[in-house]
């Protein structure tokens, strides 16, 4: 049982981490000239949403990634 706590935390700590890459990573962008005047609010929830889904999907790539790594191990 402590295996799946250990994976969990894992997970959770990679989510959180790629998401802050993420972050990172979109604010350098400039999306000024893409916002409607008075609907700054809006395009911050948007950025903020594309931020999470783009560093969740990259997370899931790097931890399923480690997984095939570690099930090689079955193949011989």
């Amino acid at each position: 049982m402590s295996s799946i706590g250990l994976t969990a935390l894992i997970s959770m700590i990679s989510h959180l981490i790629f998401i802050y890459i993420t972050w990172r990573v979109v604010t350098t962008v400039n999306f000024d000239p893409l916002i409607r005047k008075g609907r700054e609010t809006e395009a911050r929830v948007l950025i903020m949403f594309i931020t999470i889904v783009i560093g969740a999907g990259v997370s899931r790539f790097f931890l399923e990634f480690l997984q095939w790594s570690q099930d090689l191990m079955f193949l011989f």
